[in-house]
């Protein structure tokens, strides 16, 4: 009723309006949107730009194109990798981390951790090392880390039951233990080439001389 009541007191007002020779002219209350002459162009942010710069840093790691460290070729475990995986164990704990090759760790898995320790018989062993490996491989495909290097540190201790299934839970875990090898310049090779070549030259004049 309080409505019907509101419409005839509008409809009574309108007509008094009009027979005053006034319009009602209704006003919508979204602002309507006009060009202006000083409007900018953007037709030109559809086109693709010469230049691309990717700002991934992990880029060249992916291509298989960052350097890698050579030349410590007497040290172990070696240097020359961009992502390695090592295992430490302690009389009371395990722990799997992978380190980058500038130093800084990305990737850790402990059974000091509390989420994995209280589903663990005991903290250390070869159970243990099992499903540190198994957390290990599921933290490095979530952080986008698909090839590692594995070496231990002390190589007589590659053949354990801790090391051998460490590294099996890595591996089923859908992380390829091995990285791919760097691709290098084409040039290099024909370098190489050039170089085998002209010792070849030289040593044939000096068999020719003698």
């Amino acid at each position: 009723m309080a409505l019907r009541s509101r419409g005839l007191q509008l409809g009574a007002a309108a007509r008094r309006l009009q027979g005053a020779g006034k319009g009602l002219r209704f006003i919508s209350a979204v602002a309507s949107f006009r060009t202006t002459e000083g409007e900018v162009d953007t037709k030109e942010n559809e086109v693709a730009a010469p230049d691309f710069t990717n700002r991934n840093p992990r880029n060249l790691e992916l291509l298989a194109l960052a350097r890698k460290e050579r030349g410590w070729e007497t040290t172990w475990p070696k240097r020359e990798y961009w992502h390695r995986l090592r295992l430490e164990r302690t009389q009371h704990y395990v722990e799997a981390f992978v380190e980058h090759c500038s130093g800084n760790v990305v990737v850790s898995a402990s059974t000091r951790e509390w989420a994995i320790k209280r589903h663990l018989y005991s903290p250390k062993g070869v159970v243990a090392c099992e499903n540190i490996g198994r957390v290990v491989a599921q933290r490095c495909l979530e952080a986008g880390i698909n090839f590692v290097t594995f070496k231990a540190v002390i190589p007589w201790e590659y053949r354990c039951d801790s090391i051998q299934r460490f590294q099996k839970a890595v591996t089923d875990g859908g992380v390829v233990v091995g990285e791919p090898r760097r691709i290098y310049q084409a040039r290099y090779g024909i370098h190489r080439f050039t170089f085998s070549l002209s010792t070849r030259q030289a040593a044939q004049s000096l068999r020719f001389t003698c």
